[in-house]
């Protein structure tokens, strides 16, 4: 590495100005995260511990996953409860974001469909970083699952995140197939300075401590409580092999008044149309002669034919 090299000031890849789609506007959504008196509690589900559910979100929904009986780490997946060839994509929204998430931060959905499916609303842990540079909301890593367990730890075990997703969905008609890298609400986790290699700490949370997600489009949702608990034991290594404290996890789906969706429109699928240089001229062109587009706006709302899935419920 060149001295000038070394010198200069990095900064992240993904930056988006006040008005792009990255950006959660707080006029909008921080009265949709503070304003619970007006909510209608539409469902409510309890995931006892070492298992997992599936359940569905409408657009312009709440979504509010609480501690209630102790300490506890989420694993969950998301899909367009239309499409379910769109869900969560977890990469791209740690581009965007970094490698924890909290209130203002969006889950994003896989390509070709590139859209926010849910906004962080509200979060109580507000946990920032530690002294070891750990963050909470983990978007660092995946779910635990057989595969891996069996690879370390040479035990066969049937109820890892991986597998307790599986069992949700399948009444949804999803398989295993469909499960995908994961958020893990309330984890605690970060990169090793030396090597960057990846650590889990235990979970701070508390009873009552709790994280929101607002549905942007209709959704299917699925979470396992992890079978590590509250990862104060860990699941592989010298130290592994005690009893985890396991807890159960609350969810509640809320209707919110309509005051607060006034402005709110569940944004559109990418525009892009899918050419990929399939009729390529046999020179091809730099980036820089991208060809200009309007701009998009993907908070309008999708009527007949726009391509959203979602809508007010």
């Amino acid at each position: 590495m060149t001295d000038i090299e070394s010198a200069r000031p990095v900064s992240p890849a993904y930056l988006g100005g006040p008005d792009s789609p990255l950006v959660a506007s707080s006029s909008l959504y921080g009265p949709i995260g503070h304003d619970t008196q007006s909510r209608k509690l539409q469902r409510e589900l309890v995931i006892p511990v070492r298992s997992g559910r599936a359940w569905t979100v409408p657009a312009g929904s709440v979504c509010r996953f609480t501690i209630i009986e102790g300490p506890q780490v989420l694993d969950l997946n998301l899909w367009s409860l239309h499409d379910p060839r769109e869900r969560f994509w977890a990469a791209r929204t740690r581009q965007f974001y970094g490698a924890h998430i909290s209130t203002g931060g969006r889950l994003w959905s896989n390509l070709p469909f590139l859209r926010p499916m849910a906004t962080v609303v509200a979060d109580t842990m507000e946990y920032g970083r530690d002294g070891d540079g750990a963050g909470c909301h983990d978007l660092l890593g995946t779910r635990c699952d057989p595969y891996v367990n069996q690879l370390l730890a040479g035990t066969a075990y049937d109820f890892h995140c991986h597998s307790n997703l599986t069992r949700a969905v399948l009444s949804h008609g999803l398989t295993e197939f469909d499960i995908h890298d994961v958020i893990n609400i309330f984890q605690i986790t970060g990169l090793t300075d030396k090597d960057e290699l990846y650590f889990m700490k235990s979970c701070p949370a508390r009873v009552g401590d709790h994280f929101e997600l607002f549905a942007e489009i209709d959704l299917l949702m699925a979470a396992s409580t992890c079978p590590g608990g509250d990862l104060a034991v860990p699941l592989w290594g010298p130290d592994a092999g005690g009893e985890p404290n396991c807890n159960p996890i609350k969810v509640e789906v809320f209707q919110l008044d309509e005051s607060l969706l006034r402005t709110w429109r569940s944004p559109h699928r990418a525009s892009y149309l899918g050419g990929h240089g399939l009729s390529a001229p046999n020179v091809h062109p730099p980036l820089t002669a991208a060809v200009p587009v309007p701009r998009e706006d993907v908070t309008s709302r999708g009527g007949a034919g726009s391509g959203s899935s979602g809508g007010q419920p």
